[in-house]
């Protein structure tokens, strides 16, 4: 789990997609065997870590951007 340092939200991962993003749009978010989050995207799966939310994550609530620790 990841918390925004400017407003203190924990992130639930509700993917919020640029506008000139050309996918199909579709995620999941499930666990691995090691109970680390997976998030799957248009078939790409992965798991987060800290640089991915801080190279990509905005926080829905705030905005802020590269505002991301460990919770």
């Amino acid at each position: 789990m990841f918390k925004c340092k400017n407003c203190g939200t924990k992130d639930k991962f509700e993917l919020m997609f640029s506008p000139d993003y050309e996918g199909s749009r579709t995620f999941t978010v499930s666990h691995n065997e090691q109970n680390e989050i997976e998030i799957t995207v248009d078939g790409y799966k992965f798991v987060p870590d800290l640089a991915f939310m801080n190279g990509f994550a905005v926080c829905k609530y705030c905005g802020a951007i590269y505002k991301w620790d460990y919770e």
